[in-house]
């Protein structure tokens, strides 16, 4: 390796480690909140009982769109034949 060569690898190598101290020393942004009490077990549960109807409303939704579309390729289909 030449002069230029050795100087770029020292450089990358330098700001990888700049980097990874950066990122050691200002940890997690946004850490977690643990909690075992009894209202964050009930708000858990409330949140996944929302999110299943949610996904079962979404479920619905698709099913009428699909439906209408075949029913809508069905009229136009049929007005063609005409």
């Amino acid at each position: 390796m030449d002069g230029g060569q050795i100087t770029a690898v020292v450089i990358v190598a330098i700001v990888m480690v700049a980097s990874i101290i950066r990122a050691g020393m200002r940890g997690s942004r946004h850490p977690l909140p643990f909690s075992s009490d009894e209202g964050t077990r009930a708000e858990n549960l409330r949140l996944r009982d929302e999110v299943q109807d949610l996904k079962e409303r979404i479920k619905v939704l698709e099913r009428i769109t699909v439906e209408k579309e075949n029913s809508l390729a069905k009229e136009i289909g049929s007005l063609r034949d005409r």
